[in-house]
């Protein structure tokens, strides 16, 4: 090859539409604008304009809402992405594991809201885990590990989820009634 052979690959390179040069060009006068009109101008951007017919975004109808502005930034992490992170000396597998110290040792960019484990990956370190939640896969695989974790001296914690307490054992408290008012008995038929 050589640099007088050197050509862009097939369709890398348009030639510029050359307008406004002439009827034998094909695109003289109007340029291939048509004649007058608003998207005969420049700047005109009519998306989903039907011509003054109800456009398709307002015939369909409203469904549901959105509630974003109450949804957690839950940021997620493997079991085998935590694995790796022990392995490679970044985490210390003595000590609880948490937010913060995903952060710090660059596997978290940022702590969100909380972490969510997921299940994807092997995990077998004896270490403490504090998260936020859990999907059921990960808490099956944890679950499974849990006895290799727990032999080897760790746990894993779920962070707001209560401990399943015992039903404390003092007296009863009476069952609410519902209040009935006192009706006057009507007079007997004469």
């Amino acid at each position: 090859m050589k640099l007088n052979e050197i050509r862009d690959n097939a369709g890398a390179h348009y030639r510029a539409k050359r307008v406004g040069r002439g009827i034998g060009s094909g695109k003289g006068k109007t340029s291939g604008r048509g004649g007058k009109g608003q998207t005969a101008r420049t700047g005109v951007a009519l998306n989903g304009f039907e011509g003054g017919q109800t456009p398709l975004h307002r015939r369909l109808p409203k469904r549901g809402f959105n509630n974003k502005i109450f949804q957690k930034d839950f940021k997620v992490i493997n079991l085998g992405r935590l694995q790796q992170a022990i392995d490679a000396g970044k985490l210390a597998a003595e000590g609880g594991l948490d937010a913060a110290k995903l952060v710090t040792a660059g596997i978290l960019r940022r702590p969100g809201d909380g972490i969510r484990l997921l299940a994807k990956g092997a995990f077998s370190a004896p270490i403490t885990i504090e998260v936020a939640g859990a999907s059921e896969a990960a808490v099956k695989a944890v679950e499974a590990a849990v006895a290799a974790v727990e032999a080897a001296g760790g746990k894993v914690v779920v962070l707001g989820r209560p401990a399943a307490a015992e039903p404390e054992s003092g007296p009863e408290q009476p069952k609410r009634r519902a209040r009935r008012e006192a009706k006057p008995e009507a007079p007997p038929p004469a």
